[in-house]
């Protein structure tokens, strides 16, 4: 079976999986659950697709498939701007209740802050993109360790409305939030079309992308932004999943087996949409609400994570 057939595979079972999770068990007060139902089915669409699409981005640029997005300190620091908000306003402000607002500054924080981060790291002619990730993870522990230290001051009340923060769920996700995610990952993916042509050859690496003729650093910056907001919308959205990207995006690979990233993109997105959906399907059914989809996730993820140090080290 060629690549080609073998995305539409996945695309026919992501689909599949979509209806049977919006009709499956359907009754009681249709008109309410439905809407709901569908409600959960696109804001997994929306997140799937932004992590998924991301961490392929990401990926091609380090020329890396175990380095993810997550380690530039975006998941951490989406936690300290909601253990920040609870420290100084608390749980019952009206940044913490409304969710449009406690949306639009997470977003916005995280995507200033990557520009921020950018630019100043892109300033210098010699700086390269490992001492980019060196300075995000060294900026992840900073943000993980400020975090936790805020929980310890605060009230333990308050300090359950932060821990619900550190975990993501799709039960309780906002309408209004989704529409408005819908709208941004379009404009996202408008502005990535210019430099989508860019990829499959980033993936020989830097010398031969420059020697091909790519302006390397705009592109590179151009693409850290783009990945920036994309994990920043889906982290905002329903919550960290540390190791989504680095599962979907790496069984992509092996499966559709070809450099083309527009078939590895869709590949990877319908692959995390099957995650997403037959996590969510486990949650409520096997579970009953009494786990979270991203412990589920991350723990299937941290082991395949696992499994690829293992494999890196037996071929060196």
């Amino acid at each position: 079976m060629g690549y080609k057939n073998k995305t539409i595979l996945l695309a026919i079972v992501s689909l599949i999986l979509a209806a049977l999770y919006i009709f499956y068990d359907l009754t009681g007060n249709i008109s309410y659950i439905l809407p709901k139902r569908i409600i959960k089915v696109v804001a997994i669409i929306i997140t799937g697709g932004a992590i998924a699409f991301s961490t392929t981005i990401f990926m091609t640029i380090t020329n890396n498939r175990i380095l993810t997005p997550s380690i530039m300190g975006l998941d951490s620091l989406y936690m300290l701007t909601q253990t920040f908000i609870i420290f100084i306003f608390g749980s019952r402000s009206l940044i913490m209740m409304n969710g449009n607002i406690n949306y639009l500054l997470s977003v916005g924080i995280m995507v200033i802050f990557s520009l921020v981060f950018y630019r100043l790291l892109f300033k210098g002619e010699d700086n390269n993109i490992y001492f980019l990730l060196l300075i995000g993870m060294i900026l992840g522990t900073f943000f993980s360790s400020f975090t936790s230290f805020m929980q310890v001051l605060i009230d333990p009340n308050e300090f359950m409305v932060a821990q619900d923060r550190m975990f993501a769920s799709i039960n309780n996700v906002n309408e209004n939030l989704v529409y408005l995610s819908i709208i941004l990952i379009i404009v996202v993916v408008l502005y990535f079309i210019r430099f989508y042509k860019y990829l499959d050859v980033l993936s020989l690496g830097k010398d031969h992308a420059i020697n091909l003729g790519v302006p390397y650093d705009n592109v590179v910056r151009q693409l850290l932004i783009i990945v920036a907001i994309l994990i920043s919308i889906a982290t905002a959205l329903i919550g960290p999943i540390t190791f989504l990207g680095l599962l979907v995006v790496n069984i992509a690979y092996q499966f559709i087996n070809t450099y083309k990233h527009f078939y590895i993109i869709l590949a990877s997105i319908f692959l995390s949409i099957i995650a997403l959906i037959g996590g969510q399907f486990i949650v409520e059914k096997i579970f009953v609400f009494n786990t979270t989809i991203s412990v589920i996730i991350n723990f299937v993820g941290g082991i395949y994570f696992i499994y690829l140090l293992l494999k890196e080290n037996k071929t060196w």
